[in-house]
């Protein structure tokens, strides 16, 4: 014999009755499911925003390669970044260039801040990914 709810038995017309249990089994576990769909957003445009960092790096090394002294470089590099981040979505006021040119290599650092980004604002639901985006690249110059 099984005693499952004794209680039950006193009030009949509750011993079957099923009507409301979705709603209650959805509440439990809807903020849950908000909380991972928030999330899946916010490291979303995260990620997309690191890639076009390491994709304007990388760009900014390539037609650095151009140059013939270090300055040119530079500016080289500069140049191209500032004019292709506004393609990429992002804002060039957010973006800093650092670039160090050696006799053997041509780097290039790029860091975006994302603090104020519209979707940075929903990171305070949920744990947030870093607040700066740095991205490095290195080409080399002369022979393999």
């Amino acid at each position: 014999m099984r005693r499952c709810f004794p209680l039950l038995k006193s009030f009949p017309p509750l011993n079957h009755d099923r009507r409301g249990v979705a709603a209650i089994e959805f509440a439990m576990v809807a903020p849950m499911l908000i909380l991972m769909m928030l999330g899946m957003v916010v490291y979303g445009g995260w990620f997309w925003m690191a890639h076009s960092v390491q994709s304007l790096a990388s760009e900014g090394a390539r037609a650095a390669i151009a140059g013939l002294d270090p300055t040119e470089r530079e500016a080289l590099a500069r140049s191209f970044i500032t004019t292709q981040v506004g393609d990429m979505g992002l804002q060039a006021n957010r973006a800093s260039v650092e670039v160090e040119s050696t006799a053997g290599v041509i780097r290039v650092k790029v860091a975006y801040d994302v603090r104020d980004h519209p979707l940075m604002a929903l990171a305070a639901i949920v744990p947030s990914p870093p607040r700066v985006i740095r991205r490095t690249a290195v080409v080399r110059l002369g022979g393999y």
